[in-house]
């Protein structure tokens, strides 16, 4: 007999529910027996214990929140009994010593990449067209229209033709409740001509809203995150586009990449609007710029690489009351396995922390990161709660429907994405990784605002853990994306690549799951499987402007 319940942390005084309980059933924990108050939906919570009003509620061994009213044994905690609260933070005791993994099975194993002359090597070879500025996004638009689909890199046509099977029918004199009747053909329609540059993975337009209007501090930031993008190892080169008169400017740009490479030697191609004149001069110089580039780009080859070159962005969306029973710290095994083998891995997600800053501060490797640790998680909340916000108000509607009530109850479960390895580095957004080990990234939980930072801060591939079912990719990084729940993996499983359901339903342990994770990430950085998030084209990207997000 399946378990129905589980406690997650030994000091814990909830119990989760694994499936769904109705009121009067008896279940069984441990030798222990509690019946049910009410209905218990799957991945929600009841008391293990009498909860009277302002009593503690502890999971994950930390606070979480604080009865509103009295919750008797077998109740079900909910936003009506149950708000919000977190233990404060101090900067203590320096604890870095943690149990490694054994990773003798992986030590001689590599993937096969693309190296690039900073040492760094990627897992795909893209060439990248950035804007300094929202006014050159039409110009983008418009270089995309005439490289891509004739250099072969088109998307699957499948919605196109549907559409033509639709017109076909009108024509034909069918009316509208014919027409919504009509079961459509998913013909699948590829595009005809092959890659021109076969070791090219694609060309990818970062177009954004920024680079003039904001504060300069904004200007900063987006220059940091495009040189991010432009010095990844998943890049071989980059065409930019530039107005001539916004905040953003070249110089900047420059600057940045310099900070983050020294000795930036990769192909880039920069065309001021304003100086060159008619915008078919800048088109046509773009293009044969951006073609010589690609035939550069085409020289380099996948060739072995230590698994040490691997850079992993840990992230979470659409969360639900699984993920950090499951996904989560599945995907917090690899990433100390990584951590083992020499890799790098990057935590973000800065409101998504609150209530296990203790944890992560004390596990920083020096006075120096924990205190700079503590000044941006408080600065933030600051800043937040100036616009009328605060880290309290992070879940989603999603979230709470699917057992993440309270911000620290979702923080606690996303905390286990980074695992249990000392905290080598803390970055602000958008500093790029300089030491291996677990790096924390101060970035909002905004899915595609924190992605967009991790990859522009070196990962060179994303783990995305999801509850609910979200699309999220990245242009150059590949997105693997994970359920919590094998339910969605089978409804969702054209944008999910990876199940760990089965972690629940007791099939595997979370040391298996993250060894599954880890074998399949290695197949992923050689390009022998590409994930949905690249198939379907899912190219998402959103600079951040802080202060504003959560």
């Amino acid at each position: 007999m399946k378990q129905k319940v589980l406690k997650v942390h030994p000091d814990d005084n909830v119990l989760v529910a694994l499936t769904d309980l109705n009121p009067g059933e008896v279940v069984s924990y441990k030798g222990e027996e509690y019946q049910i108050q009410e209905k218990i939906p799957a991945k929600h919570k009841f008391a293990q214990e009498f909860l009277a009003t302002g009593a503690e509620v502890t999971m994950y061994g930390v606070l979480v929140g604080k009865a509103q009213s009295d919750i008797h044994r077998g109740g079900l905690l909910s936003t009506e009994n149950i708000k919000h609260a977190a233990s404060g933070f101090s900067i203590g005791e320096r604890r870095t010593e943690w149990d490694a993994p054994d990773v003798s099975k992986w030590q001689s194993k590599v993937f096969y990449g693309y190296h690039r002359a900073d040492g760094s090597v990627g897992t795909a070879n893209y060439w990248l067209v950035v804007p300094m500025v929202f006014c050159e996004n039409r110009n983008l638009e418009v270089l995309e229209e005439a490289l891509v689909n004739q250099l072969g890199y088109g998307r699957n046509k499948t919605y196109a033709n549907q559409a033509k099977q639709l017109i076909e029918l009108y024509k034909s004199g069918k009316d509208v409740d014919s027409l919504l009747n009509i079961p459509l053909e998913e013909i699948s329609v590829t595009p005809s001509s092959e890659r021109l540059f076969p070791n090219v993975d694609g060309i990818k337009f970062l177009t954004h809203s920024g680079g003039c209007g904001g504060t300069r501090q904004d200007a900063i930031a987006l220059c940091g995150l495009l040189a991010g993008y432009i010095t990844n190892a998943n890049v071989a080169g980059v065409t930019v586009l530039s107005l001539g008169c916004q905040n953003a400017q070249v110089e900047i740009l420059e600057e940045e990449i310099k900070k983050r490479d020294p000795n930036f030697s990769k192909p880039l191609y920069i065309l001021e609007q304003q100086k060159i004149g008619t915008e078919s001069e800048l088109l046509s110089r773009a293009i044969k710029l951006t073609f010589a580039g690609l035939v550069q780009a085409n020289q380099c080859k996948r060739e072995p690489a230590p698994l040490s070159k691997l850079c992993i962005g840990l992230e979470c969306g659409g969360s639900d009351g699984f993920s950090g029973i499951s996904a989560n710290p599945a995907i917090g095994y690899t990433s100390d396995l990584l951590v083992a083998l020499g890799g790098s891995v990057i935590l973000a997600e800065f409101p998504e922390l609150c209530g296990v800053e203790q944890n992560l501060s004390d596990r920083c490797v020096d006075y120096e990161s924990a205190e700079r640790f503590s000044f941006l998680m408080k600065t933030y909340n600051e800043r937040a709660e100036a616009v009328g916000s605060g880290f309290d108000m992070n879940p989603s509607p999603g979230n709470i429907k699917d057992g993440l009530i309270t911000d620290a109850i979702k923080s606690a479960g996303a905390a286990k994405k980074g695992g249990t390895s000392p905290v080598a580095d803390v970055l602000d957004y958008p500093e790029k990784v300089k030491r291996p080990g677990l790096n924390l990234l101060c970035t909002p939980g905004n899915d595609v605002e924190s992605t967009s930072a991790e990859v522009a801060s070196g990962a060179n591939v994303v783990l995305f853990t999801t509850g609910l079912g979200t699309p999220t990719g990245n242009p150059i990084a590949p997105v693997v994306k994970i359920s919590s729940n094998t339910v969605l993996y089978n409804k969702m499983n054209d944008i999910i690549d990876i199940n760990t359901g089965t972690v629940i339903e007791g099939e595997e342990t979370i040391e298996q799951a993250g060894e599954r994770i880890l074998d399949y990430v290695v197949r992923v950085a050689s390009g022998e499987i590409e994930v949905n998030a690249v198939r379907l084209g899912q190219d998402d990207f959103i600079p951040w402007k802080r202060g504003v997000s959560l």
